[in-house]
């Protein structure tokens, strides 16, 4: 048995995406995580920016909101989020994390509703929120998520989020940024990225112990395979107790793997 659980693999898999010196827009939860781990182990110049208005803190325990005043300690600046969504517009921002309740073989993303009735949902979600904004207008969108055929469907039951919407060249004609779009989906049993030609998702690595059948049995629709398959790092000792005793010793992510 791995001396980690799938929660921490995912985590140190999305910090491996960030790179020293770039920008982030992250929310709380994984991608707080991932970014704080990032910042502390191969990307010490690495700059977080809080959707509420937080730019460049050194996070000394895990926010519990956008907001909270942890999201602001020792910041470069405290401003807005009309400043940090203008920042975005401005391309200004590397990349974003994000995540949703659907995705399909794009990178679009359902955050509004599961169902068929606008008005009468089987489920009601939180909605947009600034993904729409972020995901439209960032380099990079990094996708942390579940892997299971409930959430990787071949048709969204609501389009919240943009991805590469119906393929190559949609973006472009939607008026958005040219070189922008999903660049990875990290889940809880591989990291994909997208093909380049076709735009859809691609199996790039699969995690310890996961099978290509593992996946595809998770995928509600075909994935692209990589001509060369790659196994994903397994967290390294430092990087677990980084984790841990740093970034989340109060066990509120990583407790959820029991």
């Amino acid at each position: 048995m791995p001396d980690y659980t799938p929660t921490e693999l995912m985590i140190v898999a999305a910090a491996h995406e960030l790179r020293d010196g770039t920008t982030v827009a992250v929310g709380t939860g994984l991608p707080c995580a991932a970014a704080m781990l990032a910042q502390r182990t191969h990307a010490p110049n690495l700059i977080i920016v809080f959707e509420a208005g937080g730019v460049a803190p050194l996070l000394p325990t895990m926010p519990v909101s956008v907001g909270d005043s942890t999201t602001f300690h020792k910041a470069v600046m405290a401003t807005s989020m009309a400043d940090v969504m203008q920042f975005c517009q401005r391309g200004m921002i590397d990349a974003t994390f994000l995540s949703g309740a659907q995705i399909d073989p794009y990178g679009n993303l359902n955050s509004t509703m599961i169902g068929t009735d606008y008005r009468k949902p089987k489920v009601r979600l939180p909605g947009s929120g600034g993904a729409n904004d972020l995901a439209s207008f960032c380099w990079k969108t990094l996708i942390v998520m579940k892997h299971d055929a409930k959430k990787f469907v071949p048709k969204l039951d609501f389009l919240t989020t943009p991805g590469y919407l119906t393929g190559p060249g949609a973006r472009e004609a939607a008026g958005l940024p040219a070189k922008t779009g999903p660049d990875r989906v990290i889940t809880d049993l591989c990291v994909c990225d997208f093909d380049p030609d076709t735009k859809r998702m691609r199996l790039r690595s699969l995690h310890p112990g996961k099978t290509l059948d593992d996946v595809q049995k998770a995928t509600g629709f075909e994935l692209v395979i990589a001509e060369e398959l790659e196994t994903t790092p397994a967290p390294t000792p430092h990087e677990l107790n980084l984790l841990r005793t740093q970034v989340d010793p109060g066990r509120f992510l990583l407790g959820r793997d029991g």
